[in-house]
């Protein structure tokens, strides 16, 4: 099993207009960057094989993989035109999504609890889609719906008269066996080759998923502290509701 870790976004929400935000992945909880709790993680349930594309101070990134001397090293791929779209940086790892096997895609500014990952990665062959029916209602959480096990939706805004009997918010982490890697590659690249680069890659997935709506594990894991960081108020509760209850990083 591989993973291909999503780092190229800014973070400009974080931090106040005309300052300079880290990459999200370098936030740091407890001593350890994001960068480093994902890597921690992702070898205690045996993978080594993980790739980060990178966009926005992809040196700096480069720079904490150097100051880890974590082994085996992280391909870096970049994507110069991070800003218009993660559509875009799913696209710069084709080659990495598609070299065979399972494939974990990850997003890498979401501080969570081991466990999300064991259940993600756990078994021989899965497409599995971990999500969170105890989420808080909004208009920012990416909410997978379901119809009787069903996937019937994948968005932020869920149409009113859409018909679905679960609703979570997804995690932002996606496993994909080889032959649905290779489909889901393919989709991206038509949003690419169609001008539509500038789409958040939850559209890609979307497609992928409504193509074969029985055909995803989908795992609820509510009750597990886990959280995205896109707001300044996103730190202050990773900091003092989601760490406090995570156990000790792997070594």
């Amino acid at each position: 099993m591989r993973a291909v870790i999503l780092a190229a976004g800014m973070g400009k929400r974080l931090t106040p207009a005309g300052t300079t935000p880290p990459p999200k992945c370098l936030l740091r909880f407890g001593g350890h960057s994001l960068l480093e709790r994902h890597l921690r993680l992702l070898r205690s349930v045996g993978v080594d094989a993980v790739t980060v594309v990178t966009g926005y101070a992809q040196e700096q990134i480069a720079a904490e993989l150097d100051a880890l001397s974590w082994a085996p090293r992280p391909q870096l791929l970049h994507n110069p035109r991070f800003e218009l779209g993660s559509v875009l940086s799913v696209h710069v790892a084709h080659e990495a999504l598609c070299a065979g096997g399972d494939v974990l895609l990850m997003d890498a500014d979401v501080l969570y609890d081991p466990r999300i990952l064991g259940t993600l990665a756990s078994g021989e062959h899965a497409d599995r889609v971990p999500y969170d029916t105890g989420f808080e209602p909004g208009d920012e959480p990416v909410k997978l719906c379901l119809d009787q096990g069903r996937i019937v939706e994948l968005r932020k805004r869920v149409a009113p008269n859409l018909h679905y009997d679960t609703v979570g918010e997804t995690v932002g982490f996606f496993r994909f066996t080889a032959n649905t890697v290779v489909r889901f590659a393919e989709i991206v690249a038509a949003y690419v080759a169609s001008d539509r680069a500038d789409q958040p890659h939850e559209e890609a997935l979307r497609d992928l998923f409504l193509e074969n709506p029985d055909g995803f594990n989908v795992v609820d894991i509510a009750g597990l502290p886990w959280l995205e960081i896109d707001f300044p108020a996103d730190l202050e509760r990773a900091r003092d509701e989601v760490l406090p209850r995570l156990p000790a990083l792997p070594t």
